[in-house]
């Protein structure tokens, strides 16, 4: 029998010419990109909508005295149910049927892990560890590949944070707003991102250098509307509640990619502005250190100045990747860029102040992780391996897997800590969530350690 030749050929063969402009539509304009845009944006919003209530915001599920008491709060499930019992004061929780299982609201758990820190076992860890009178440690997603897991990764750790007890602040810096969309954020325009931050950091500073200019009788450099406008904002008015009662944000749209091409023109104009400085010290100025635990900053996927100004602010960097070897090249390229780019910060900055007798500039951070996430241990292991090698302890030994709970996640625009486990069943789900709770486990160890420190050396420079 004569072999079939044409079935065994690749799918790329005899592909008919006429066949294929049949097939094709006419060529594509600029105002093609704009239907194009619109179609996104439609179906964008029809997604994001499945996860709203009736008032088009983004409500957070109840949990089950089941979860609470596996995940939330570390008590059994009877001594739960008596000490409700005992104390009628506190939240009693919904119930779909009557004797059915009782559900409560995250703020509800909140309370009632309060209520158990109070009068309940010093041996047990109701309120996570969080030394006092010190600010908020500030931790950056970043690096400049793209599909790494970054903003998944910022925003299941944000969760995470929030649902062991911390008080979690969100900052989004990535002009394509996906972290602002997983917390249900709607920003109009630039001004309620970080720009008016950056841009007051800038005029405060044009403001104090015109004064000198002025007592040297030199004529002081223009400060524009925008700056002006800028001058009267605080992070108090950009940060936005989410449907997490714990869990606030500071979101980004399109047009806060813009500061990548005004913050040059800034410096270019006051060679003596600290543009690296001025996320953090308007965050300081505004007290937000001071109200939240945890502060986590999404950055774009690429050091850019938005990118230079949330790492520069951060105490903790952890940089995803996966375990493949364009991720783990492209990661080493990312580290280099940024000691390329920091150095020079701290070379050109140092010269002056080694001129004029003052300490020098030198950046520091608390701690640096590289966290492989979308592992697959059957096909990955190897590489992952030869990865650690490399690293050592700047690779977290943890690997995040990839599960089914990942897709149905950003299915629905929300995060693996939002699904509810009725939708899968609560051994898939107990499954599913343990990689996301053992990286949380991962980082809650080295925020922990960065914090004791912090703790000890302050207690040795009080005594």
């Amino acid at each position: 029998m004569a072999k079939d030749t044409k079935a065994e050929q690749p799918p790329y063969f005899n592909i008919n010419p006429d066949k294929a402009l049949a097939a094709l539509e006419d060529p594509v304009s600029t105002d093609g990109f704009a239907d194009i845009a619109k179609a996104c944006a439609a179906g964008r919003d029809d997604l994001s909508s499945r996860g709203m209530n009736e008032e088009g915001r983004k409500q957070l599920r109840l949990f089950s005295t089941w979860e609470i008491t596996k995940y939330l709060i570390p008590v059994a499930q009877a001594h739960f149910r008596r000490v409700l019992k005992q104390n009628p004061e506190l939240p009693q929780g919904t119930s779909e049927t009557t004797g059915g299982a009782k559900w409560f609201t995250l703020d509800e758990v909140l309370r009632l892990r309060a209520h158990f820190a109070t009068g309940g076992s010093k041996a047990k860890e109701y309120q996570p560890y969080r030394p006092e009178e010190l600010p908020a440690k500030m931790v950056a997603v970043a690096n400049f590949k793209g599909g790494v897991g970054k903003t998944s990764t910022a925003a299941h750790l944000a969760m995470s944070a929030a649902l062991d007890g911390y008080k979690v602040l969100v900052l989004d810096l990535d002009s394509q707003g996906s972290m602002t969309s997983i917390f249900g954020g709607q920003v109009e325009d630039e001004w309620g991102t970080v720009f008016p931050l950056l841009a007051r950091h800038y005029g405060e500073h044009l403001r104090t250098e015109n004064q000198k200019r002025l007592d040297r009788g030199e004529p002081p450099l223009p400060l524009d509307d925008t700056l002006s406008e800028a001058l009267d904002i605080t992070a108090d008015s950009l940060i936005k509640p989410t449907h997490w009662p714990n869990i606030d944000l500071i979101g980004a749209q399109l047009n806060l990619y813009w500061a990548e091409f005004q913050i040059p023109v800034w410096r270019m104009q006051a060679r003596g502005w600290k543009l690296w400085d001025a996320l953090t010290e308007s965050l300081e100025a505004d007290g937000v250190l001071d109200k939240y635990d945890l502060v986590f900053i999404d950055t774009p996927p690429a050091l850019g100045y938005l990118t230079i100004n949330g790492l520069a602010a951060s105490d903790i960097l952890l940089v995803p990747l996966g375990a493949s070897f364009l991720e783990f090249d492209s990661t080493g390229r990312f580290f280099d860029m940024l000691h390329s780019t920091f150095a020079s910060i701290e070379e050109g900055e140092n010269i002056a102040a080694r001129a004029l007798g003052r300490a020098e500039l030198a950046f520091e951070w608390d701690a640096v992780r590289a966290v492989v996430t979308r592992y697959d241990g059957a096909q990955q292991a190897e590489l992952a391996g030869l990865m650690q090698a490399y690293l050592g302890r700047t690779l977290s030994p943890h690997r995040q897997d990839f599960t089914a709970l990942i897709g149905q996640a950003g299915e629905q625009v929300s995060g693996i800590y939002e699904a509810d486990y009725r939708d899968f069943n609560r051994e898939t789900y107990v499954r599913g969530r343990e990689t996301f709770d053992a990286t949380y486990a991962a980082f809650k160890e080295l925020l922990l350690g960065v914090w004791r420190r912090d703790e000890l050396q302050q207690e040795r420079s009080d005594g």
